[in-house]
């Protein structure tokens, strides 16, 4: 839970400057970078980008995409040793949202959020296909979904994961053609660069709140402490 600490007059800019003329967003960001000197410490080193992302999200599903990616890096920076570069590979190019490093283990994570009910497994596969792009090679990476379910378990993220493989291990090309892969090979190389997706329900109301899927069959396997500490932080929320 999100403490509550008074807001000084350089947070209340900061947040304006921010997110304005939203007012319920800049309420917001005053009350998490009140409370987090580590987020705001972010925030004021990105915040071109950040009212970029802001101020040019279209509508109200667009900025509560925005919303998720901030409070999931200001959730990470709530754990003392982790910390969090913004979008790693360049503004505007194709790649993760986030590098998560904690001592010497280093993560990309993808953001993404289902919008509307909590996804049924065939929802979530394509979710989770349209990501895999974003994946680079030769580097640890995971997917975080987020979610307004009640519970982080309500996503079946395995029986997604059975889904797409079973259409790859029948070689449906059609099904991958039709998803921007040429070949169910060309499905399995992304595949195989993801290490795992975590499941996030922000505001569940049943336990619990983050649940973490490992692929076993990944070529480079997500550092054991950083998938704890990511999972642990969001939990947190």
């Amino acid at each position: 839970m999100t403490q509550v600490h008074p807001a000084g007059p350089a947070v209340i800019r900061l947040a304006q400057e921010l997110a304005a003329p939203d007012p319920a967003a800049v309420d917001e960001l005053v009350t998490w970078l009140a409370a987090g000197p580590r987020f705001r410490a972010f925030a004021e080193d990105h915040r071109d980008k950040i009212r970029k992302k802001l101020r040019g999200a279209s509508d109200a599903e667009a900025r509560r995409d925005v919303r998720v990616e901030l409070d999931v890096i200001r959730l990470l920076l709530t754990e003392r040793k982790v910390s969090v570069a913004f979008e790693p590979y360049g503004s505007g190019h194709v790649g993760p949202d986030l590098a998560v490093t904690l001592g010497g283990g280093t993560a990309n994570l993808e953001i993404t959020r289902r919008r509307g009910a909590s996804p049924d497994p065939t929802t979530l596969a394509q979710l989770i296909l349209a990501k895999l792009r974003q994946l680079p090679p030769s580097v640890p990476n995971a997917l975080l979904v987020a979610s307004d379910a009640v519970s982080a378990a309500d996503l079946d993220v395995s029986a997604a994961m059975r889904l797409l493989r079973g259409r790859a291990d029948a070689k449906d090309e059609s099904f991958f053609a039709a998803r921007g892969f040429p070949t169910s090979r060309a499905f399995y190389d992304r595949f195989l660069r993801l290490g795992g997706v975590i499941a996030w329900s922000e505001r569940a109301s049943a336990l619990p709140r983050t649940v973490l899927w490992t692929n076993a069959s990944a070529r480079i396997a997500l550092p054991p402490k950083l998938a704890r500490a990511m999972v642990g932080a969001l939990a947190g929320a």
